[in-house]
């Protein structure tokens, strides 16, 4: 695979990651999944990440006949049981697994001073703190875009980011959504999220020596 089809599958894995957790998944992001318009990699990529697409590729399956407005219907309300609550079983922010730092709390500044170094600023529209899964895969997509742009300073940011904010949570994280989620559309993003991290640790290893 070429450097160009890499940055467009890692985008297109960002991409359906932040549309899976950002909110309740759209009409439109629902159908794209049941028509297939998500491609999934042909060949082995990371152990969680193929568990996550092959359990993504069932959940298509088995979805992809059903009116895609029930489908949303149900994916509604597994977001708002998993997600939102009340008393919420799964809370998707960095603070709320970090052990140093407070739920929603003095923690979310130190991410928000990463989004700052590279002149980031997350949806102005959007409700959720800084430290919000959707958000954080947000500013990763930005700098896997500034990456494919040439710029090579935006690997070191990466690799800050992935050592001081993604890599510290996202096991725990995973480890409470296979407990409390039924194997389905968000327990596969859960997945390909860990999966992803993985990959990307490794990637930014070649690039970023030491």
């Amino acid at each position: 695979m070429d450097d160009g089809a890499v940055y467009e599958a890692r985008l297109e894995m960002l991409d359906f990651l932040v549309e899976a957790f950002w909110d309740a998944p759209t009409e439109a992001f629902v159908a794209n999944l049941l028509a297939g318009d998500v491609e999934l990699p042909e060949e082995s990529v990371t152990p969680t990440l193929d568990e996550g697409f092959a359990m993504l590729d069932e959940w298509v399956a088995d979805n992809r006949d059903r009116e895609v407005d029930a489908v949303r219907r149900e994916l509604e309300r597994e977001y708002t049981r998993l997600f939102v609550g009340p008393r919420p079983p799964v809370l998707p922010h960095e603070t709320y697994y970090r052990e140093d730092a407070d739920f929603l709390g003095e923690g979310v500044a130190d991410v928000e001073e990463s989004y700052a170094a590279v002149g980031w600023e997350p949806a102005e529209d959007y409700p959720e703190e800084a430290d919000f899964i959707a958000v954080e895969l947000a500013f990763l997509r930005h700098l896997v875009e500034r990456q494919r742009g040439g710029e090579e300073a935006a690997f070191g940011y990466e690799r800050v980011f992935l050592d001081e904010h993604l890599l510290p949570w996202v096991d725990p994280f995973l480890a409470e959504l296979r407990e409390e989620a039924d194997p389905g559309l968000f327990l596969a993003a859960g997945l390909v999220f860990r999966g992803l991290l993985s990959f990307e640790d490794e990637l930014v290893a070649q690039m970023v020596p030491g």
